[in-house]
């Protein structure tokens, strides 16, 4: 039985510097890194929970492009907020208007802090190519 794998990054300096990527697929199976809220060319995009979400979103919307998938496909996600009792509504609103029908297994939940100080929320994803 043969293996397939394939990876996707943004092409930002951290995946290569800090050697990972933001995509890995085995056999149709694709494990989607954290996002957050940065331009293609590795910039912060910093903003309130609403904003930041909207731009992670954009971002594992690139990922999955990446693997010709797309949000229909996303199996599983766990999103992770600084402020989860207060951005929780915000970033809710935002991901039901990016997924839609679909009813992926998703988790949320509060942390301390993530990478970035103006980092508030960071969301990764499983999802399938079949």
């Amino acid at each position: 039985m043969s293996t397939h794998t394939s990876i996707y990054n943004h092409g930002v300096a951290w995946e290569e510097g800090n050697s990972v990527s933001q995509g890995y697929s085995v056999n149709g199976t694709i494990f989607i890194a954290g996002q957050f809220s940065h331009t293609l060319e590795g910039e912060f995009v910093d903003g309130d929970a609403a904003a930041q979400t909207r731009k992670t979103l954009e971002n594992l919307d690139h990922v999955l492009a990446g693997f010709g998938v797309g949000r229909h496909n996303i199996a599983a996600v766990d999103i992770y907020l600084v402020h989860a009792k207060r951005d929780f509504e915000a970033v809710v609103a935002e991901w039901k208007a990016y997924i839609g029908s679909h009813r992926p297994a998703a988790t949320l939940v509060g942390v301390n802090y993530l990478a970035s100080d103006a980092q508030i929320v960071e969301i990764k994803a499983v999802a399938h190519a079949d």
